[in-house]
């Protein structure tokens, strides 16, 4: 199975010095969305000339009561992937459990052995719902 490196996302608490300080150590911002409804920006940042390989800075519009206090705000690793239901049953059938099943056939969240949060995101349009995804509760963090 074909994967594929999206992104590293990190929470940030104030969006423009974490800006600042990334453009600093000489990443730039290639593109942005802002959800008016779910009161988040997220802003991609990379260096220039390599826009395949960026930080995702992810912004609470309210503020984030999950960043801990020692300034740790790693969020997750993102891999697109060929077949999301396909790769989430591959990742079950070796005991892997699926935190946040892909009941909309685009997006999935498991965990590392080492329980660092892993997206995996459906290359292309959204799979049609299915079964036993749709019916699958998240379980745990994702």
């Amino acid at each position: 199975m074909k994967v594929r490196y999206l992104h590293t996302m990190v929470r940030v608490k104030d969006l423009e010095a974490s800006m600042a300080f990334y453009r600093l150590i000489g990443l730039e911002e290639i593109r942005r969305r802002d959800s008016e409804g779910g009161r988040f920006s997220l802003i991609f940042m990379a260096p220039p000339g390599q826009h395949d390989c960026p930080v995702e800075l992810t912004w609470n519009w309210d503020g984030d009561d999950r960043l801990p206090g020692d300034s740790r705000h790693f969020g997750h690793l993102a891999y697109e992937v060929e077949d999301i239901y396909a790769m989430c049953q591959h990742l079950m059938d070796n005991g892997v459990v699926i935190n946040r099943p892909p009941r909309d056939g685009h997006m999935a969240f498991v965990r590392s052995p080492d329980n660092v949060s892993i997206e995996l995101l459906q290359a292309g349009a959204a799979k049609a719902p299915a079964e036993p995804w749709v019916s699958m509760e998240n379980t745990g963090h994702w």
